[in-house]
């Protein structure tokens, strides 16, 4: 005679569903297993502690003088909208430094006040972030 096994007895028998719980997910049975996040937040908090922000530059005089010619132009080209394009620094909103964008775009007008410049799009660029203008149209230096 075959020695009989441990589970033959119940090893076909249809698995258990109970009437008066609903069937749970695979992923919500899953769940259940899935490691205790103990520090919620660890992972975004190494995340940002790591990226990586470029410090602002100081322009020198000639170049500040240079940016103030442009500006001037620009202003004299505002009733046209002239298209630019604007490399600025944009400081982060969460630590030291920031990041060199540069947009393309038409100004509208020239916010003397708050001292922004403001696209046609009605977005703004701080005077004091701009490190580089480019006037579409305009070829020579300035």
């Amino acid at each position: 005679m075959e020695k009989e096994h441990r589970y033959d007895d119940i090893i076909n028998l249809p698995h258990h569903q109970s009437a008066s719980r609903p069937h749970m997910s695979l992923h919500d049975r899953a769940a259940q297993f899935s490691p205790f996040a103990a520090l919620t937040g660890h992972e975004a908090a190494i995340a940002e502690t790591a990226r990586q922000t470029e410090e602002r530059v100081q322009l020198s005089e000639d170049r500040l003088a240079e940016l103030n010619e442009k500006l001037r132009l620009l202003t004299a080209l505002l009733p046209e909208s002239p298209r630019v394009r604007i490399t600025c620094f944009v400081p982060d909103e969460r630590k030291d430094g920031g990041a060199y964008i540069t947009r393309t775009g038409r100004v509208k007008k020239m916010d003397d006040a708050g001292r922004k410049l403001v696209f046609t799009d009605r977005s703004c660029v701080a005077v004091e972030d701009i490190v580089d203008i480019e006037i579409e149209g305009i070829t020579e230096e300035v």
